[in-house]
């Protein structure tokens, strides 16, 4: 893996996505738009915004990236794409390393964008500070961008992709705490709820809503980017140059 051939893979997917005026509508305003009418459905019923505002700022997001970013990088391979690519000195990690890093900054825009919108127009109260939300959504739509990489190196078609995503982000939504609180389930479950990355994403974002010390969302945080980054590096040794 070489810094100018990463950065040139990153440039390259920044300027697809520039152009795909459509994906960058989904990835920008998707989550904004879904978090606004779940809060205008409970318009009337405002603590229910405040109880499950903060973790919807972490589902949304990650859901979204992680499908983009399967069905856009498998499209590479389907296309012959990646075979090409492959041919010149660019390696696999130059490939995985441009994407995450390409779609890590369409993440951190999406996040950024979807927090000033949940705080500044749908209202959610948080005790700690505003940008604490970003950082924490922002570490969980990388999360969403790598398990996307790694997904795609498995699927053959966009569809397969697609179907990873119930897989892997349904058993998460029910054991990670964003219906109920994870010490309130039983324990084989809860000891489940320790392995998966989403657990840890719903504590840290609603670390920041009650106003937990930074040392606990921090550590809440760093294990969720310690998951991306595995699966980044899973990804780069999974990688396929095309698909079957």
């Amino acid at each position: 893996m070489t810094y100018h051939r990463t950065f040139a893979t990153t440039t390259r997917v920044l300027r697809q996505l520039i152009r795909d005026h459509r994906s960058l509508v989904l990835l920008l305003v998707m989550p904004s738009a879904l978090v606004g009418l779940f809060a205008w459905i409970f318009s009337d019923q405002k603590m229910v915004f405040q109880s499950f505002g903060a973790p919807i700022l972490v589902l949304f997001p990650f859901i979204l990236m992680f499908v983009v970013t399967s069905v856009t990088t498998l499209r590479e391979r389907r296309t012959g794409t990646l075979e090409r690519l492959m041919t010149t000195p660019l390696g696999k990690g130059d490939f995985i390393g441009g994407y995450a890093i390409a779609f890590g900054l369409i993440a951190s825009l999406q996040a950024i964008i979807t927090v000033a919108f949940a705080v500044w127009v749908c209202g959610l109260d948080v005790a700690g500070p505003v940008w604490g939300l970003g950082i924490v959504a922002i570490g969980n739509a990388l999360l969403g961008t790598s398990l996307g990489l790694l997904a795609s190196a498995f699927a053959h078609t966009e569809f397969q992709a697609v179907q990873f995503m119930p897989m892997i982000s349904f058993p998460q939504v029910l054991l990670g705490g964003f219906l109920m609180p994870r010490e309130k389930m039983p324990d084989t479950l809860h000891t489940i709820s320790n392995w998966l990355p989403l657990s840890y994403a719903v504590d840290a974002i609603n670390g920041v809503t009650r106003g937990e010390s930074w040392t606990y969302i921090a550590g809440k945080l760093g294990i969720v980017l310690g998951f991306a980054l595995v699966a980044i590096v899973l990804a780069s040794l999974t990688l396929k140059r095309q698909t079957n």
